[in-house]
């Protein structure tokens, strides 16, 4: 059995899917692995490190040849994988609503691939998340992204020459990266608070030490899908919420947006209006800014700045924490193909609740449910 560590291809991408300390356990399981050279380049990860733990390092060819599972951090191109045997597992983050063309050029080419963000969100599943681990990163990344285009401090000081107040952060939408960013924020000092669709999160935001902001008397919305994640609101709710949100952006000085719905646009939750109410110096991070955003006018992979407020929409943001996020993404693949490796195949043989889950293509073939409905 032959793992290929590809370096990724995709613009500004940092990540690499394998790290020395996974490569050595894949090895223990009794794998080959092969590793392209200058994969870890981006994450601080020299050749000689891959080398040392047990692996090869060579051209993408070498690193291919006899692939029996291909690791990625991002899809690779269909086209760049020759080598890679017949029937080879494709294991990453392969954007399957978005980037549909490539899933259907994985069935045509024969490999059978694994969507890593279709991860079913249970329990024994939780390790394998790299939706959760990278969000956790991102969501600390976004406040400090914050701090750092906000002119002023976070934290109330009281000096000599008088008192610093403490900054007004808001978290709008409080999965991982939300909670996280409350952690964050609450940790520089700022004044947190945070709202949701879902109730069930106002305990969790209690529980950092911020104040959660909710919509009260909509009878019958709760915001939980399937998963745990988000879905769209009636739109009773949305007008109730965005009263209330109006009412308490105005106030603040950070907003941090965070809303996504799986396989759908990212929820407009700030107009230009509310914009336009915010004090001038005021920061917004839209994290869901590739997902089309949540705020209007956020432009992916700039920052912008609208009625002197400055909005942020860098693009992959858990890659400019590209050591950390390939320590926790690679752990992330680890524990997904150990959990299922067979010792007398020698090879991983997933079971049917997350095998269905996350193979989008086998025998030449689209069959992934959430794909065909």
């Amino acid at each position: 059995m032959k793992i290929a560590v590809l370096k990724e291809t995709a613009e500004g991408e940092r990540r690499v899917a394998a790290t020395p300390e996974t490569v050595k356990k894949f090895i223990a399981l009794g794998a080959d692995v092969a590793v392209e050279a200058g994969a870890g380049d981006t994450a601080n990860i020299a050749d000689a490190d891959y080398a040392a733990a047990g692996a090869s390092v060579g051209t993408r060819a070498a690193t291919l040849k006899g692939a029996d599972i291909v690791l990625g951090v991002q899809g690779p191109d269909p086209e760049s994988l020759t080598g890679a045997n017949a029937g080879a597992w494709i294991v990453a983050g392969l954007n399957p609503f978005g980037a549909r063309d490539r899933v259907d050029a994985y069935a045509a080419a024969g490999y059978e691939a694994l969507a890593m963000e279709f991860m079913p969100r249970i329990t024994r599943a939780q390790s394998m998340d790299i939706l959760s681990s990278q969000a956790n990163l991102a969501g600390y990344k976004a406040v400090l992204d914050a701090a750092a285009e906000y002119g002023r401090a976070f934290p109330m000081m009281m000096t000599a020459a008088g008192t610093v107040s403490a900054a007004k952060a808001f978290v709008m939408g409080v999965g991982v990266a939300g909670l996280q960013a409350i952690a964050t924020a609450r940790r520089l000092g700022a004044q947190v608070s945070a709202t949701d669709v879902r109730s069930a999160t106002k305990e969790q935001i209690q529980s950092l030490g911020a104040k959660p902001i909710f919509v009260e008397n909509v009878a019958g919305i709760e915001g939980e899908g399937s998963g745990g994640y988000a879905t769209e609101m009636s739109e009773e709710y949305q007008k109730a919420q965005a009263e209330l949100v109006s009412s308490h952006i105005a106030k603040q000085d950070i907003v941090i947006t965070t809303a996504l719905i799986p396989g759908r646009p990212a929820p407009r939750l700030i107009s230009d209006a509310q914009i336009a109410s915010m004090k001038p110096g005021s920061v917004i991070v839209d994290l869901a800014v590739e997902a089309g955003g949540n705020v209007e006018g956020a432009i992916a992979g700039k920052v912008v700045e609208r009625h002197g407020v400055k909005i942020v929409g860098h693009k992959n943001v858990a890659s400019r924490l590209a050591a950390d996020s390939s320590a926790l993404f690679s752990r992330n693949l680890y524990n997904f193909l150990s959990t299922f490796w067979d010792k007398d195949a020698g090879k991983p043989v997933l079971d049917e609740e997350i095998g269905d889950a996350v193979r989008l293509t086998k025998d030449g073939k689209v069959v992934n449910q959430r794909l065909l409905g």
